[in-house]
């Protein structure tokens, strides 16, 4: 996947998923597959719209065929020390 312009605007690329399935939903779509990191992720579409059967099967065809990279904007870089719990010790 190409990288972003919003990687440039203050935005991070948390994962890069390649879709392996793409499962219709009564209000829209779950789309799963794996990450450069080879974990799994599962992404849950939701449409406010109703879709015909026709329309949601060329819609999970289309995804079926898709990447997705989902970004994150911060206002402030998370630190390793704010984001691991502090453990307390066993007694």
């Amino acid at each position: 996947m190409e990288p972003s312009k919003q990687a440039e605007e203050g935005y991070v690329a948390v994962v890069d998923i390649e879709v392996d399935s793409v499962r219709p939903e009564h209000s829209g779509f779950t789309l799963q597959g794996r990450g450069a990191d080879r974990a799994e992720y599962r992404l849950e579409m939701h449409l406010d719209i109703p879709v015909d059967r026709r329309t949601q099967t060329i819609l999970g065809e289309m995804l079926a065929q898709s990447e997705w990279r989902i970004l994150r904007r911060a206002t402030t870089p998370l630190s390793r020390s704010r984001t691991r719990m502090k453990r307390k010790p066993v007694a």
